[in-house]
């Protein structure tokens, strides 16, 4: 009775845990980002003059006439324009990359 036991035991946990699992693809390249890094100077700046406008547009508009649906739309816009606008503008550093770097100074030297 045992064995019965601990073996239905066994066929379930080795059932639970040997599920397959879909990973989503992850994209590395953001189209947003190589489109900036192609454009000259005068185009970035000219896109980004774009993007002050809209935005301006969209805060003096009467969002409370919106529907749900252009609400988020909406914010769906204002969230791609401000990617957009920060890509490629250098690189970030968390306070933990920078403590272990200088850690790493320390140590070396």
């Amino acid at each position: 009775m045992k064995l019965r036991i601990y073996a239905s035991l066994l066929a379930l946990m080795l059932t639970v845990t040997a599920t397959t699992i879909n990973a989503a693809t992850i994209d590395d390249k953001d189209p947003k980002k190589e489109k900036v890094a192609n454009m000259t100077e005068q185009q970035q700046a000219a896109r980004l003059e774009e993007i002050r406008n809209r935005v301006n547009e969209i805060k003096a508009m009467d969002k409370s006439a919106l529907s749900k649906a252009d609400r988020k739309a909406l914010k769906k816009e204002l969230k791609g324009m401000n990617k957009e606008a920060r890509s490629g503008h250098g690189v970030y550093l968390s306070v933990g990359a920078i403590i272990i770097i200088i850690l790493l100074l320390i140590i070396i030297l």
